[in-house]
């Protein structure tokens, strides 16, 4: 048997591998989302409350901005041009929620804002973002302490259905043109998505 001289330096040296291990996986789990970070833009609304009325309240607010968003970012080409649209949108586009959210008989605030926050884990069809702050077109609904319904709208995938869990290829290829080879992979990769989901809960 082993002595406990020798017990303990073995088990010492295995959380030291341990811990350097995790502390790897998190630094390049971190460069890998500061380049996803930099190439994107999402959107997400935010209801009022995890009621059934308030969700179906922030997806018809979600119907009616998209509608509006797939017309004004038809022509944009890169993250410049789709964000200057947007900034210059924003009283427009809270406009379009506020009068859907009155014709459905609420008096809720509506609060629009592009701005860079924190998101954690979150999956799109069958693309996977890793944790981090992102650049984000957010629309808040009354308390806005509901659950969230969420897409990237640069490159635009959110004028496409991943209700059956997987995006379209010709989507995959529009996130292919603007990330590195390793970025995109990793939105893919299931054993990087693991990984991931591992150094953080996803909501």
């Amino acid at each position: 048997m082993l002595s406990k001289k020798i017990y303990y330096v073995i088990s010492s040296i295995l959380l030291v591998l341990g811990i350097a291990i995790t502390v790897q996986l998190d630094s390049q789990a971190d460069e890998i989302q500061k380049e996803i970070a930099g190439e994107v833009i999402r959107f997400h609304v935010r209801a009022n409350s995890n009621s059934e009325e308030d969700q179906q309240l922030k997806m018809g607010v979600k119907e009616e901005v998209i509608l509006y968003l797939k017309n004004i970012l038809a022509e944009s080409d890169n993250i410049d041009e789709t964000r200057r649209i947007m900034t210059e949108q924003i009283d427009i586009l809270e406009t379009i929620a506020k009068n859907y959210v009155v014709k459905q008989g609420y008096d809720y605030d509506i609060q629009i804002k592009l701005d860079k926050e924190y998101f954690p884990v979150k999956t799109y069809g069958d693309v996977t973002f890793p944790k981090g702050i992102y650049e984000a077109l957010i629309i808040e609904i009354g308390a806005a302490k509901g659950n969230n319904w969420w897409c990237v709208i640069y490159p635009n995938l959110c004028f496409i259905d991943a209700t059956y869990g997987y995006l379209p290829e010709e989507s995959k290829e529009e996130l292919k043109d603007v990330l590195t080879e390793e970025a995109y992979d990793s939105l893919t990769n299931e054993e990087v998505v693991v990984k991931l989901k591992i150094l953080d809960v996803e909501w």
